[in-house]
């Protein structure tokens, strides 16, 4: 190889290394490009989740959303991390026959293949928002959530509208936590 193409490369490597730091990512309102004039965003109507589980918990965000224009496209997921900060947006794309108006449930299976272990009392936020063809955001929902035990984990009952039975699962949040403190921080505090 030579020296250009490795400069090149070099440089190109760089790049996405400097993308992938967690905290250099953009906030939600700056992820969608320009909306399209005359268009319409997407609205979420009706959102619910339970705010503790344990670490590992697999946990359901229920959603409803509806679009004028018929054109949603994909969901957002941001994650912020107390001691830790943002994670990168997560992308679910909606299926056909989901652009107009869809109820279901983002699942997030909690456990991470970047750590075995998450203290107890660990806090994340979750925000969610619904993108559409055009380049609209809809409104932001807030999911505040804690790693702590608590009894009966799956013996909510959920709130209308989401009280039927065979919602559909929309998609799978796919972030992966680190404990607070960053990569290699282990358990008690102390670095491994």
């Amino acid at each position: 190889m030579n020296a250009k193409k490795g400069t090149f490369v070099g440089l190109a490597m760089a790049f996405l290394l400097f993308l992938s730091i967690p905290g250099w990512t953009k906030p939600l309102g700056s992820i969608a490009m320009q909306p399209k004039q005359g268009t319409k965003g997407p609205i979420i109507t009706s959102a619910y989740a339970v705010e503790k589980g344990y670490y590992g918990y697999i946990w359901k965000i229920y959603l409803e959303a509806e679009d004028p224009d018929g054109d949603m496209l994909r969901i957002a997921s941001v994650v912020d991390e107390l001691g830790y900060g943002r994670y990168a947006t997560d992308w679910i794309y909606l299926k056909s026959g989901s652009q107009k108006h869809f109820k279901g449930y983002i699942q997030w299976n909690t456990f991470s293949s970047n750590s075995s272990y998450l203290p107890e009392w660990t806090q994340i936020t979750l925000k969610v928002s619904v993108l559409d063809k055009a380049g609209n955001e809809s409104n932001v929902v807030v999911f505040p959530f804690s790693f702590e035990l608590t009894k009966n984990q799956y013996g909510y009952k959920l709130p209308s509208p989401f009280d039927q039975a065979d919602l559909p699962r929309l998609g799978y949040v796919s972030i992966d936590l680190f404990p607070p403190g960053g990569v290699g921080y282990g358990a008690g505090g102390r670095w491994r």
